[in-house]
């Protein structure tokens, strides 16, 4: 195990729990409350013992139409925070004291947009919510509401 690897594991263990296969639906609503999109999501996250990334996100989204997205997130531990530099995003997570993630992520491909993730776990560790509150030019414009349950 290197040793980013093992500092991680040491300074975000609640991170652990999440590994797995989660199924669920994240939806998309704006500041007022409409909603804007809803989609079906299989999410699997996966720690690796060796290599250079400390964590690493499979995404795949579905929505209704027949709409499909999918993308692979590696994120490497360093300065006491998990980061991540992808295609359409950059930022950090980090672990509170009480066990929440909380996330900062700048969007690459949407300009002077970014959001803050707050993950919370329900007490049987198969029950998870995580809850985006999007900002554009200072102002809130949208959140997005991430109900998921652990598949394996």
């Amino acid at each position: 195990m290197t040793d980013s690897i093992y500092e991680f594991r040491r300074d975000m263990p609640a991170m652990l729990d999440h590994a797995g296969t989660w199924e669920g639906v994240y939806t998309h609503v704006d500041k007022d409350l409409n909603l804007l999109d809803k989609h079906k999501t299989r999410i699997h996250c996966e720690f690796p013992e060796t290599g250079n990334y400390a964590y690493i996100q499979h995404n795949h989204f579905t929505w209704d139409d027949g709409r499909e997205y999918k993308a692979v997130l590696p994120g490497i531990y360093k300065d006491g925070r998990l980061w991540w530099d992808t295609d359409t995003f950059h930022g950090s997570a980090w672990q509170t004291k009480d066990d929440l993630i909380l996330l900062n992520l700048s969007r690459k491909d949407d300009p002077g947009a970014h959001f803050f993730e707050i993950i919370a776990m329900g007490d049987t560790k198969n029950h998870r919510a995580r809850t985006w509150h999007w900002f554009k030019e200072g102002q809130l414009y949208k959140r997005t509401l991430c109900d998921e349950w652990k598949v394996s």
